[in-house]
């Protein structure tokens, strides 16, 4: 009889887990690798405010938010899409709920009960941890890591590898892993910042009086696409959901020219007309209209420090805002960039047979909302499962 398969999951977050949780069920011996103490720490991170898991939006809708990676993301995300999310934590002891926005949640708000029982699975299903090693290449056929300063090889059949992007890097996930797959010529793209705010050159006084102070129900356009929620000013600058949703598009923007404008409404629920009649008269002094307009104390300092010719109502419609540039990757919710679907096989790495690759170190990106989670679930399972295959069909 021949005995199980040795397999290396290498990054102990949600992809590299859920690809243990496959593995393991289809007899395999699994053993996870994290460089860090413990397992899910930017996991348990991403539960500090409510841990959102997926989305109930329709699935031809869901796809799309993963924009120029959606093809490389149908068939994992359509195996493995939000309804066998939310029962896969039912079956854990977990069950979801939906929020007005239809975002999921854990019924408990928390990320932690839910990787608890997670873990109590994997160790039960006889899954192997290995903390406090860090994966630095291969050497030949093994996998090297160091671990307590001293190296140590690792062999198995084979190896998935979830190591996660770059933002965050204090809980786990800093992009070390790029130049070892450069080294093995796997094609990454440059881990670059996503789901982040962006620079603006504010003055003295915004910067001191105003960091902190929201700004709430407003629209933000760039180019063709409108989105509304909301932002924070900053010390730096400006972020929040609104401009996450438009991030990659500004980020490019910025990258290709320096800079990008992006224009506010900041009463997007009054027309131009329903505006100035609100406003008053030319008597009226700035600050009193700004305050007719219903401006928060961050919109209407907004007002005043972008400035301009024309009507108060327009200005307050159309407010341009200059970006110039993008905060430190480790400032991010996310990172873009990564091992490019083209250099992978399905879901192995051509340059290293019987090594798959997940989660958010493949180069897809998407905004917040459980669209993040959702894909590395889903490209984790789907991992696994090539990895399975793919043990079986050497074995066949």
């Amino acid at each position: 009889m021949r005995a199980a398969p040795r397999v290396a999951v290498v990054g102990g977050g949600p992809a590299g887990l859920m690809a243990a949780e496959v593995l393991a069920a289809g007899g395999a011996a699994v053993t996870v690798y994290d460089r860090m103490p413990s397992l899910g720490r930017k996991f348990l991170l991403a539960g500090r405010g409510g841990l959102n898991l997926t989305h109930t939006e329709a699935l031809p809708g869901f796809l799309a938010r993963y924009g120029a990676a959606q093809a490389a993301l149908v068939s994992p995300v359509g195996a493995f899409g939000p309804d066998a999310l939310r029962a896969w934590c039912a079956g854990l002891g977990e069950p979801t709920v939906v929020g007005s926005s239809g975002r999921v949640f854990p019924a408990s708000w928390k990320a932690s009960p839910l990787l608890r029982a997670w873990l109590r699975r994997l160790a039960a299903q006889g899954v192997q941890v290995r903390t406090g090693h860090r994966w630095v290449g291969w050497d030949g056929e093994a996998l090297r890591f160091e671990a307590a300063s001293s190296p140590v090889l690792e062999e198995a059949e084979a190896v998935v590898l979830a190591l996660g992007g770059a933002s965050w890097p204090r809980m786990g996930s800093d992009g070390a892993w790029v130049p070892a797959l450069e080294a093995a010529g796997v094609d990454v793209a440059a881990l670059v910042p996503a789901n982040c705010g962006f620079v603006v050159a504010w003055s003295d006084v915004m910067r001191s009086r105003y960091a902190g102070a929201p700004l709430k129900r407003l629209a933000v356009r760039f180019g063709e696409r409108t989105v509304r929620g909301e932002a924070v000013i900053t010390s730096w600058g400006i972020e929040g959901g609104a401009l996450y949703a438009l991030g990659g598009a500004v980020r490019e923007a910025v990258q290709a020219r320096g800079e990008a404008v992006l224009e506010f409404d900041l009463r997007p629920d009054l027309d131009e007309g329903a505006l100035t009649a609100r406003l008053g008269g030319p008597g009226v002094s700035t600050s009193n209209a700004l305050r007719r307009a219903g401006l928060g104390e961050g919109a209407a300092a907004l007002v005043r420090e972008v400035g301009g010719a024309g009507p108060l109502a327009a200005r307050i419609k159309r407010l341009p805002l200059r970006v110039t540039g993008l905060p430190p990757i480790e400032r991010a919710i996310s990172s873009a960039g990564g091992v490019r679907f083209g250099a992978l096989d399905g879901p192995m790495l051509r340059a290293r047979p019987g090594v798959f690759v997940a989660g958010e170190m493949l180069d897809w990106e998407a905004p917040t909302g459980g669209y993040l989670l959702q894909a590395c679930f889903s490209t984790g399972r789907s991992a696994g499962a090539a990895a399975l295959a793919w043990i079986e069909g050497r074995g066949a």
